[in-house]
């Protein structure tokens, strides 16, 4: 499964990339099964998991949530004001 992973604000600064194509095993795979890969690819992303935002297809979305091939996954720091 192909997935279009895009990243903004500190993110891209830890990530070093504002958007990555990610391949997954297996068509089962979830926002969580995604999460676990980026946090092994970048370590240090991990320390957002508890506040990272989640949008697949433009719609926020959680750990179970299904994916499906092509599908576009924005991961966001938590929504600051200013």
């Amino acid at each position: 499964m192909k997935v279009r992973v895009l990243f903004f604000s500190v993110l891209q600064d830890i990530t070093g990339t504002a958007e990555t194509t990610v391949y997954l095993k297996g068509e089962n795979a979830n926002v969580g099964t995604l999460l676990d890969h980026l946090f092994q690819t970048w370590p240090s992303l991990s320390d957002w998991a508890p506040s990272l935002l989640i949008a697949v297809d433009q719609v926020y979305a959680r750990r179970p949530d299904a994916l499906h091939d092509d599908a576009e996954v924005a991961v966001m720091p938590p929504v600051q004001g200013g």
